[in-house]
């Protein structure tokens, strides 16, 4: 089997297989937003409607794990977001308005000189390392959160394996 046939075909556009944290949030939709704050306020709301249906930490307990609920969800509804906008990145899901704001920033990067992807920090080899580590990672959140954080050359799935 050769390396093309190894890549899934995807409905929509491959804008980036690995993108930058930054990139991911700046191009969050508004519908990302308005479901990371739904989970942020839908966790406490749960737990305040378990509390009335069976009362049973007090008011010091329950301030405590409102706390903590609050903080769960906005964590929960963070990665939910990013994972959204992750998929659209990776042509998963439909990116008409993702496709042109990269044209656009990539048309900006190339007018002022710049690297498409950002200057690199790293020797090939870490790079290489990063990518690996990184690439499709919006999937595993259940497992760890991890997030593409370094700049390198490798994201388009053409080029994930190879050392060009």
């Amino acid at each position: 089997m050769s390396s093309a046939e190894q890549y899934v075909r995807t409905e929509h556009p491959v804008i980036d297989s690995d993108p930058h944290f930054n990139r991911v949030v700046r191009y969050m939709r508004g519908s990302d937003y308005v479901a990371w704050g739904a989970l942020t306020a839908g966790a406490p709301a749960a737990l305040l409607a378990l509390e009335r249906v069976r009362p049973g930490a007090g008011p010091k307990g329950i301030n405590f794990a409102l706390g903590l609920a609050t903080a769960m969800g906005f964590m929960g509804g963070f990665l939910y977001s990013y994972q959204k906008s992750s998929l659209r990145f990776w042509g998963w899901e439909e990116n008409t308005r993702e496709q042109a704001m990269n044209v656009k920033e990539m048309d900006a990067r190339a007018a002022a000189g710049l690297p498409a992807y950002g200057e690199p920090t790293m020797d090939e080899t870490a790079q290489a390392a990063a990518a690996r580590n990184s690439k499709f990672a919006a999937l595993k959140f259940a497992a760890i959160p991890w997030f593409n954080t370094t700049n390198h050359k490798y994201h388009l799935s053409e080029n994930i394996s190879s050392d060009k």
